[in-house]
């Protein structure tokens, strides 16, 4: 099978429609998709989805040659799609919107919890990553393809592939929703990716041809803009001026077959020339008007992120609700406790982290779900703010350190400072110093695929507070004071091993903490003792707890 690449130089090279038909054919279903997720709106996604491709047939040219045609398609219909529902927010009432929204539903009910979130957790996952899910489960590649595409082996693809998939369905569990990653695997295998409208794929053809080849007629560039414009329904041209607009490609298309009879009409040349400039006077006061509307998308695109996606999805959903609806007292209740609970985190600013930066709406509302009627009650909250912070700079910290080491040879870092040109954003310094490089031996019970990890220096509330152990390829978490108690015990776990013919003692199973008295005749220390005396509070804490 041609490859995406090769049909794409065969379209920059002879204009070849027909390779560019086939692109379309192959990727229609994946961009419509995309799109529909986001506008809600069938007609709306088959717009973008002509934008799109319009995008693709003027950008052919310029494509890098190790370009993952999926992935570019894929962040192209999203950011389309943002721009689509700015704009269509802005036009529509609010009655309209909800209408819209309410009436597509998802076809399983699995489907429809993770469908709102999918491509939010997929801009989470870096490019390398993102490429292989495309790949492998929006258009089923083998992971064979996904290797090849990705220029790695079958086996490589694979490990890439599964633990992007563990990464979403972290990422779904954190807003709620808990799948395992062999069903998430099968629900966006069978729904990520719907057929689009029959006769889309022949429709964007050829617009987008048009928008990407260099036409010589000027009228037909107009004309060209014009679809364009009209396709992303960002155009305030009145109804008569497109008629006028489309009356100058008639007359021009007259005026070059007058041209080629000029012997035979030569007394009609002269009024057919005047109309000619004063239609392309005409149309050029129209291409004035495009290029200022082109000029505002671009700019609304620049300036748009997800954080303005989210904003404008929780506008949508309280607009759904009505006066009667006994939702919005619950909804009004939560917005007013985080409203309390950034009051007081002002007047706490030792509760604060650099990391609060990351923070979504949604983190706080979960941060208040347990109710602001104690003291007690803001420490717990604060807690699970620094917590939820730190982790949405966890895949951060950890594609930082892959591309590192990546770039250095296998070697990890000496200090945290060195990953600031790797992350895909920039970092504040002040994020980087809460965190420390640690040997991975100080943490026997967890696995991160490395000999050093990257660990918080200190916990704010040792109560609360969940230590990160990250590495380049894996991680855990657990309680801080659990993590100091575990850093205290090492020799004694080392001297248990050495008395027991090489036998690990592990600290926990699956129910919580392993009995703790065959360690005690290894106990040098007063330090060892007491973290022993505090791991066992920890259980008795946890067990209380449930």
């Amino acid at each position: 099978m041609t490859s995406d690449l090769d049909l794409l130089g065969q379209f920059t090279r002879d204009h070849s429609q027909d390779a560019f038909t086939a692109l379309v054919n192959r990727h229609v279903n994946l961009v419509y998709s995309a799109a529909l997720r986001q506008v809600r709106s069938p007609q709306l996604a088959e717009e973008v989805s002509q934008s799109v491709f319009s995008d693709l047939a003027r950008n052919a040219g310029k494509l890098k040659p190790d370009t993952i045609l999926t992935a570019w398609l894929y962040q192209v219909a999203r950011r389309t799609a943002i721009d689509v529902v700015r704009r269509e927010a802005r036009r529509q009432s609010r009655e309209q919107i909800a209408t819209e929204m309410n009436a597509m539903n998802a076809t399983t009910a699995d489907w429809t919890h993770i469908e709102p979130f999918l491509d939010e957790a997929m801009h989470t996952l870096d490019e390398t990553d993102r490429a292989a899910v495309l790949l492998r489960y929006f258009e089923n590649k083998s992971l064979r393809e996904v290797g090849e595409s990705l220029g790695a082996s079958e086996d490589a693809a694979q490990k890439r592939v599964s633990r992007a998939v563990e990464r979403l369905r972290e990422f779904l569990s954190k807003r709620g929703v808990a799948i395992g990653a062999s069903g998430l695997v099968v629900v966006i295998s069978a729904n990520a990716v719907q057929a689009a409208p029959a006769g889309l794929a022949a429709t964007i053809s050829t617009a987008a041809v048009l928008a990407g080849t260099a036409v010589q007629t000027s009228t037909v560039i107009a004309a060209t803009k014009t679809i364009a414009m009209t396709t992303l329904q960002k155009t305030l041209i009145t109804t008569a001026l497109a008629v006028v607009a489309g009356t100058g490609i008639y007359e021009a298309h007259q005026a070059s077959s007058l041209r080629s009879q000029n012997e035979l009409l030569q007394q009609q040349q002269a009024p057919l020339a005047e109309q000619i400039r004063q239609l392309q006077h005409e149309r050029d006061g129209t291409k004035l008007q495009l290029a200022a509307l082109q000029a505002e998308n671009e700019q609304l695109k620049s300036n748009q992120n997800t954080a303005e996606l989210l904003k404008l999805r929780g506008e949508t959903t309280r607009l759904r609700n009505n006066a009667n609806d006994p939702a919005e007292s619950a909804v009004k209740a939560s917005l007013a406790k985080v409203n309390l609970l950034k009051q007081r985190l002002e007047q706490t600013p030792g509760a604060k982290i650099p990391e609060f930066q990351f923070l979504t709406e949604e983190d706080w509302l979960n941060a208040v779900k347990g109710g602001l009627n104690t003291d007690e009650d803001y420490r717990q909250a604060f807690s699970a703010l620094r917590n939820a912070a730190e982790q949405n700079f966890r895949p951060m910290i950890q594609s930082a350190l892959r591309q590192y080491i990546q770039a250095n040879n296998g070697q990890f870092p000496t200090d945290l400072s060195q990953l600031q040109s790797y992350f895909n954003l920039p970092v504040d310094a002040a994020i980087l110093q809460r965190w420390q490089i640690l040997p991975a031996a100080d943490f026997p019970n967890t696995s991160v695929g490395a000999d050093w990890v990257v660990t918080q220096k200190a916990a704010v509330d040792d109560k609360y507070d969940e230590c990160l152990v990250l590495g380049p390829d894996g991680g855990g978490g657990f309680n801080s004071g659990f993590e100091e108690s575990l850093r205290t015990l090492v020799p004694a776990l080392q001297a248990y091993s050495a008395a027991n013919n090489g036998q690990t003692f592990s600290l926990v199973n699956q129910t919580g903490l392993v009995d703790l008295s065959p360690l005690t005749p290894y106990l040098q220390t007063p330090e060892q003792q007491a973290a022993v005396q505090k791991l066992l509070q920890l259980k008795k804490r946890y067990i209380e707890g449930k």
